[in-house]
């Protein structure tokens, strides 16, 4: 059976324990590539924040370690969670590392760049804290390039919510 959507998937999760998406089902959910040595490593702050916000009416964040753009993400699961946690206080989930282009890309990265290209109708991710927007359906609604701030994603979760 071929994915139809976001919560056909079943993923790893920071624990490398797998994680069938359809959990989510009926949520809201934004899936962030995330990286612990990028300059936009101070996203994590601006996603906890949304996170925060929405959470209790129906919102989640995946957060999606990736060592693809210059080795921003050099450490293991452990380290990568321990990162987050102290730095930024995340308390959103996040996913076992993965690649998001190329031969190793993560089935989910494959359907959400299929769902929304990018910029001219490209389909790799191209840098770290690319973000994808999934109605409470499973459909990707959105894609944001790594410069669009967490808080300015803000009023479209509202719409969906």
């Amino acid at each position: 059976m071929s994915a139809k959507n976001f919560f056909d998937f079943t993923v790893k999760n920071i624990k490398n324990q797998d994680w069938n998406l359809n959990d989510l089902k009926g949520k809201v959910v934004l899936v962030v590539n995330v990286a612990s040595k990028c300059g936009f490593t101070k996203q994590y702050a601006g996603l906890e924040e949304l996170y925060e916000k929405y959470k209790d009416k129906g919102f989640v964040i995946v957060g999606a370690p990736c060592n693809q753009f210059a080795g921003q993400e050099p450490g293991n699961e452990e380290d990568i969670q321990n990162f987050c946690s102290l730095n930024f206080g995340v308390t959103f989930p996040l996913l076992a590392k993965l690649d998001v282009n190329g031969d190793n890309e993560a089935p989910l990265y494959k359907f959400l760049k299929e769902s929304q290209p990018g910029l001219l109708g490209m389909k790799r991710i191209k840098w770290n804290f690319e973000k994808f927007l999934i109605d409470r359906e499973g459909n990707v609604v959105k894609r944001y390039a790594s410069l669009t701030e967490p808080k300015s994603i803000a009023p479209e979760v509202e719409k969906l919510l």
